[in-house]
This record gives C-alpha cells, structure tokens and sequence, in this order.
C-alpha cells in the first residue's frame, strides 16, 4: 500500500470517512521509510528453521510430509490434546458460520475486481453462485443446504462485507490488492510443507525494500493468537519470495480496529522458534508416543474430546454460560 503512488490523490474531500482514513494512515507507507532487508534473511531463516527441527524429523516416517497451518500451529500452542483429536479424526463438519467467510471474501475479492460498484448484498448473491458453481470444499453444502441455512449464511456474510466497506477505503488497482493469496514454503526436502492462505495482501517487494501487506479479517474479540497468525504468515511469505512483508495486520471487521506489526528480523526470528517448537510437539505426539497435554480453555466447548476431557468439563462449569 503506497502513500507515494495510489493514495496521493486522496485529500480532506476524498469523501473517506475517519475510520477509512485511518486505515488508509496507519497502513500507508512512503518509500523512503520501508525498511531493506539483508540479503539472504530467508536463506538464513530456512536453514536455522531446518537444523532446529532434524533432530525432531527423525520420528516422521519414511514416505510422510507434515502439513502444517496457522490453525494448526494456533491449536497444537493451546491444547495438544484438541490438536492430536482433530489430526486422528480428520473429520470437518461444515456448517453455516464457518462458510459465512469464504462467502464474505468471495464477495470483497469480486468488489476489488469490478469495473462497477455493486451492494453488498449483490456482491453476495454473485459469491454465493460462483461458489455453488465450483469445486470448492463448501460447494456442495451450498447447493444441498435448506433455505433457512442458505439465508443465514447470506445475512452474515452482507454484515461482514458491509463492515469491510465501513472500515476500508476503496482499494486502488497500484495497491495490487489480491484476495486469500494462497502460500507456501517447503522445509527439509519437502518433509515440511508450510502453508497459509491470508484474506488480503497489498503491495509489493522492490529489491530486498518491504512493500506487502498482509491482512487477516477476523470477526470477534481479539485473541493473542491472532497476532502470531499473521507473524506465521511473514515467515512463510519470507521463505517464499525470499523478502518479508513490511507490515502485517488483523482488521476486526465488527469493530473496525486495526492491529498492524511492523514485521522485523526479530519477529521472524520469534516466529522460526514458535514454528519449529509446535512441529517438534506434533511429532513427538503422533509419532514418539509422547502424552498430549490438555490445556483448558473457551475454546473446550467446541472440542470433540469434552465429553471425555474433565478438565475441560470443569474449566467450563467454572467459567458460566
């Protein structure tokens, strides 16, 4: 997101209103202010990463690659036990709430793209066709489910293309805004594949200057976790093109606030460490006999282990309704 180019025409009587404003300041950045990585951070990122996790990639067996997500990584930090139960299950039940996302992003990324301003509520409709119509994991569901699901996934998925249209600017074309930007980055010979999938990224590298920025939509509370989201997303992004993004962020769609992080060598350093400690818990579970350990939380009470899980049970009834 340039303030050199793309936003320079927008003034006091751009007709933005102050929360776009704001997100368009605290996103915005000169060229003269990005920060320029070494050359080679990401050689030194990958083979740091890949020496701390050898040891630990003796207990994968032959043959196997270890996909590993943000969510996972998120889940494997808070519960290991929850982590090990959804890896052995591999089970995901789709309902309305979680294609409610796919729907809204569906929708923003045809707003970025169109020549003509649509609603909300049409930009929807389109999102919903497109996607019924594709060979998406919630196509299916979408042409299967009753009217009440359907209309419910609709009404949620309006709300949140609304609060992005209240909170964002209109995105120029020289920002390169590109919707859930799928990526990836391979570890030890492909053993370790990590891979992201962000809800939008903006700009671009020029040399080894930073210039993109990463941005996840959230719905909600703030969570800690979210910030080492985005903090996993610099360092696949690093490893990948081989120069971090300058700046990564969540927006909370429900309150408009916007959380950016300058991305620096420390962080990617931090999250390198937090990688590399949530792989070596995953196969040290899966495939060294180690004991997961139950961490109780809010999140028990979407657990498919709760009924089996006291600590869970308890940390619940303690919390209320």
């Amino acid at each position: 997101m340039d303030s050199d180019g793309g936003a320079e025409d927008l003034g006091p009587g751009d007709g933005l209103t102050p929360r776009q404003r704001e997100t368009l300041d605290r996103l915005g950045a000169p060229r003269s202010t990005r920060p320029v990585f070494a050359d080679g951070i990401a050689r030194q990122l990958r083979a740091d990463l890949e020496a701390d996790l050898a040891p630990h990639l003796e207990l994968l067996p032959e043959g196997r690659t270890l996909f590993v997500s943000k969510h996972a990584l998120a889940t494997v930090h808070a519960c290991e036990e929850r982590w090990r139960s959804d890896e052995v299950h591999d089970t995901f039940t789709i309902l309305p709430p979680i294609v409610v996302g796919s729907v809204a992003h569906k929708a923003i990324e045809l707003s970025l793209n169109r020549r003509s301003p649509a609603t909300p509520g049409r930009l929807v409709d389109r999102a919903l066709e497109r996607l019924s119509a594709s060979d998406e994991w919630m196509s299916d569901w979408l042409r299967d489910c009753d009217e009440d699901d359907r209309a419910e996934v609709r009404g949620e998925a309006i709300a949140r293309v609304s609060a992005f249209e209240d909170a964002w600017p209109p995105l120029s074309h020289t920002w390169r805004p590109v919707t859930e930007v799928r990526m990836r980055a391979e570890l030890a010979a492909g053993r370790v594949i990590l891979q992201g999938r962000p809800d939008l990224v903006l700009g671009r590298a020029e040399g080894m200057r930073a210039g993109k920025v990463v941005v996840d939509f959230k719905t909600g509370n703030v969570a800690l976790h979210h910030r080492d989201d985005l903090r996993f997303y610099a360092l696949v992004e690093t490893l990948r093109a081989g120069v971090p993004p300058r700046v990564v962020a969540t927006s909370y769609l429900d309150s408009g606030q916007l959380h950016p992080e300058a991305v620096t060598a420390g962080l990617l350093d931090a999250a390198a460490a937090r990688v590399a400690d949530g792989i070596a818990r995953m196969l040290a579970i899966l495939h060294g006999g180690a004991e997961a350990v139950r961490r109780p939380s809010g999140a028990c009470r979407w657990c498919r282990e709760l009924e089996q899980c006291p600590p869970g049970r308890a940390h619940l009834d303690d919390a209320g309704p």
